[in-house]
């Protein structure tokens, strides 16, 4: 039996500068920190069936004779696409996650890199964090059909927090070591607000990037913007100002909410005041947007900013930062 468990994260900056067309035409950078929020994959292998088990969608599927049974089961293109690498053999593969589906953490993309570590550690295979993270993005992007940017896949193999430049031939990540006390105080401010509501990004990616293709100002002058704000977000981070990262993460926010007209929902702006009034510095979607998360960084009163949180019907999940990326245990 192998387990392998990889962390979401936190995008603080210049999340859709990652995704292509944009990335490979021009230069993305995005800002992001991982979180002791796992998505864990489990395999074993031996006996008859060919069983793929996954908890965080209540799906289960089955394969015979290279076939899967019931073709109806939904949501599970990621591990497809990941069993097509290989015969392994009869198995049992179970996944689960910490996070909610749709949450806009990057759930996706560490599924893809957890079942692509447990699945090279069944083939004994070996690769580097950065190559995962490039095999988990080309399962999800061109195998799996779904399409996204590369941090989320960065994030869960990589851990810790990273700025990550992505041009057309690269990406290069670059770890940033923040100060211990700034990082301890970034965790007690920052309220993660899970709306309730699942989201799809993949449509909302298409929407966009046609826009961008199509040469809108609108969504170009957004996107270009971003890697302006996420250059310098990490010099905050890097300084430890608390108050520019938490303006930051608002003008992110503004400027992502230019990409499409459904990015912010009326739950959304519900919260986003709320914790306005309750003080927050700043704050910002997670990931697509259009549902899903969002973040918050609180002023001196963490207390009063998450009872708002919960009165504006916000689900909080707590978290802590993660040092330590995707990893696989064998269990003999």
């Amino acid at each position: 039996m192998f387990r392998a468990s990889a962390p979401v994260r936190l995008d603080f900056a210049g999340g859709w500068t990652d995704v292509p067309p944009f990335a490979t035409e021009e230069r993305g950078v995005v800002v992001n920190g991982a979180i002791e929020l796992r998505v864990h994959a489990e395999l074993e292998l031996g006996g008859e069936r060919y069983l793929v088990r996954s908890s965080e969608l209540g799906q289960t599927a089955e394969l015979r004779e290279g076939v899967w049974i019931d073709d109806q089961a939904l949501g599970l293109e990621l591990h497809r696409a990941a069993l097509q690498h290989g015969d392994i053999g009869p198995f049992v593969l179970s996944t689960r996650s910490e996070v909610p589906p749709g949450s806009g953490l990057g759930g996706s993309g560490a599924l893809g890199v957890a079942l692509m570590a447990v699945l090279d550690a069944a083939r004994d295979m070996s690769r580097s964090p950065a190559a995962l993270a490039e095999a988990a993005f080309q399962l999800e992007a061109f195998e799996a059909a779904l399409p996204g940017g590369k941090q989320d896949q960065y994030a869960a193999a990589l851990g810790g927090f990273h700025r990550l430049e992505l041009t057309r031939d690269a990406v290069t990540p670059e770890r940033l070591d923040l100060d211990p006390e700034f990082l301890a105080l970034l965790e007690q401010r920052i309220v993660l607000c899970y709306t309730g509501t699942s989201r799809v990004s993949s449509s909302m990616i298409s929407r966009v990037m046609g826009s961008y293709t199509a040469g809108h100002p609108g969504v170009v002058n957004a996107l270009r913007a971003m890697v302006d704000v996420a250059d310098r977000l990490g010099k905050a981070l890097q300084a430890g100002d608390l108050a520019e990262t938490g303006r930051l993460l608002t003008a992110n926010w503004r400027l992502q909410q230019q990409l499409d007209p459904g990015m912010c929902t009326p739950d959304m702006a519900r919260l986003e005041t709320a914790m306005i009034a309750a003080g927050a510095l700043g704050g910002k979607a997670a990931g697509a947007g259009a549902g899903g998360s969002m973040f918050f960084l609180a002023g001196s009163d963490v207390r009063s900013a998450a009872h708002a949180a919960e009165q504006a019907g916000a689900q909080l999940l707590p978290f802590r930062w993660a040092g330590r990326g995707a990893y696989v245990e064998t269990v003999p």
